[in-house]
Parts: structure tokens; sequence; C-alpha cells
């Protein structure tokens, strides 16, 4: 029997996220939630007893977040993982998120869904995963904290082409959607851009060296946010 075509992404125009992309096709083929990541870790993890359990869910930007420097002592679990799209975290959602049965999930995504990671995605289709996400929290009582996309700069050779991939006319469209969306159905809004843009529109340079991540500076500033609308979130009936 004939071997099989070795599977190919159509060029994005953008050689470096074809690159990046080529070097994925095994995930996107075999394991396109990534499901394998937490899988041990989450079989693991003990229930939860009287503790405020929080789950993070993302890409890279809560990946590379060393939660526990941050929020030292505190329950929260990080599972962010590099590079991905909000219909990845979709597939992974009930063993990362609902089967942890934590009080109050923070979602921090969306960037690379803009991006094309894993494919075009209109701004209408990661609301619809976004709203995907919050019904499935709301029937098993877990309070959301949906964050905003943080904004990118270009002040580095590197950020160029990262930033020229995430139009900042989409990011705010995206932050809109996600505020009045929160307001409308009692979830909260965790503002980060406002906390991190400049004078220009885009990351503070002294945030984040790639123009995409933030270092620590960026992280210090974020992490006073997330505690106060993780604590809004616990005060909120689920």
């Amino acid at each position: 029997m004939a071997l099989a075509e070795q599977p190919t992404i159509p060029s994005t125009g953008h050689p470096s996220l074809d690159q990046y992309r080529a070097s994925r096709i095994a995930i996107y083929t075999d394991d396109f939630g990534e499901l394998k990541r937490y899988r041990e870790a989450d079989a693991a993890l003990a229930p939860p007893a009287a503790e405020n359990r929080v789950v993070f869910v993302g890409d890279s930007i809560t990946d590379y977040w060393k939660l526990e420097d941050y929020f030292p002592g505190k329950p929260y679990i990080n599972r962010g993982i590099d590079g991905q799209t909000t219909p990845q975290m979709l597939v992974r959602f009930r063993q990362d998120v609902i089967n942890l049965n934590p009080k109050v999930l923070v979602v921090l995504a969306g960037t690379n869904d803009i991006a094309g990671v894993t494919g075009p995605a209109r701004n209408e289709d990661i609301e619809a995963n976004y709203a995907s996400m919050a019904e499935l929290a709301h029937l098993h009582h877990i309070r959301v904290v949906f964050a905003s996309l943080l904004p990118a700069h270009s002040y580095t050779p590197e950020a160029k082409e990262s930033f020229a991939l995430r139009p900042r006319e989409r990011i705010l469209a995206l932050n809109a959607w996600l505020k009045d969306y929160s307001a409308e159905n009692g979830l909260v809004y965790l503002d980060y851009f406002s906390a991190l843009v400049d004078d220009h529109g885009m990351l503070r340079r002294d945030l984040s060296d790639d123009g995409l991540h933030p270092n620590v500076a960026g992280y210090k500033i974020m992490a006073p946010l997330a505690d106060r609308a993780i604590a809004s979130a616990l005060a909120n009936k689920p």
C-alpha cells in the first residue's frame, strides 16, 4: 500500500508563521487540543478541599507565567499551552478545566487566533469560542474571568512580524466584545490592555522584549489585576 502524502499547510505569506505552523503538523493531526500536555498532571491533582481553586487557561502568555512566583501560596493552577488558539482550548476544556472543579476560570486567549496560527479566524469565530467556554463553565458552576487581549509592539526587529499578524483594530474590537459580553452575562472582565499599553497604542517597550510576551515587569503589573478580578468573581454568584 502506498504511503500517504505528507500533509502540508498553506502559506500565509508570513515566513516565520509558515515555519511555525509546519513545525506543528504532528500536533494539528494527532492531538489538536494537546490533551497530552496536562493529562498526567490533571489525573494526579487532588480534589479541591475548601480552597478557592482557580484555573488559568490560555496560550504562551499564560504558559510562561510562573504563577507560584506571583501568587505564592494560592491554589492557582496554570493550564496555558504555548501557541494555542481558542478552538484548541475548547477541545481540552473538560479535561483541563471542568474536571479540576475550580471555583474560578481565568481565560487569556485570542491573540493566536487573530494571527492565524491554526488557520484563519474571524472575530465572530473567536467570540463564539469564548461564549462556548462561558456556557460550559456556567453549567458546572464555575465563575468566569475573561481577560482582555494584550497589546503588541513592533519596537524590536524580532517583534515586527508578530506585530503585523495582530492588527490593533482587531484586538480592540475583541476586547470591546469581551467587555460587553462579560457585563451582559454576569462575568468579570479583566482589563490588562489598559494597564500595559503606551501612548502609541502598543505594548510598552519596557514590558516585553519580543513585542508579544510580557517580561517580569509586565507580569508584575498583571498579577494584582488578576487577583482583584478573581476576588470579584468569587463574590459573584456562579
